[in-house]
């Protein structure tokens, strides 16, 4: 029933409800197709074929699929191929050449010795601890 030309519509994926035409039969299960969708493989249980064919050769090209699908009164998007940007260039970062760093003498300066000023407090008062009174212990004899 799937055959090169015939007219689908696919049921399942992102193109659900567009039509498209069989291109090329993969193998038992996998079609290529292209239309109101995008070129691509598509397995034959995700699409829906109609009555109506159009006569193409196998492997057709873009522009034949889009004039068959004028003749049937069925519109296409057209499809813009993107051109790839260009790619900016990279700037390679040239280091200057090392020198050999100069050795300067050390010279020591006197450290000042810093005083500071401690504050004077009252010396601490002694804590008395109380004493413990003895406790005598009376052992009885038996």
């Amino acid at each position: 029933m799937i055959e090169v030309g015939r007219i689908c519509v696919k049921i399942a994926g992102r193109d659900a409800g567009k039509r498209c035409v069989v291109i090329d039969v993969l193998d038992s299960k996998f079609v290529l197709i292209d239309g109101q969708t995008r070129r691509r493989k598509c397995n034959m249980l995700h699409l829906e074929p109609l009555a109506q064919t159009v006569k193409i050769s196998k492997g057709a090209s873009r522009d034949k699929i889009v004039s068959a699908f004028k003749d049937l009164g069925i519109e296409l998007r057209e499809k813009k191929s993107k051109k790839p940007a260009a790619k900016p260039k990279k700037v390679r970062k040239v280091k200057p050449k090392a020198t050999k760093p100069v050795k300067q003498k050390v010279v020591a300066k006197p450290v000042e010795k810093k005083t500071e000023e401690v504050p004077v407090s009252k010396p601490a008062e002694p804590k008395t601890i109380p004493k413990k009174k003895a406790v005598k212990k009376v052992v009885k004899k038996e």
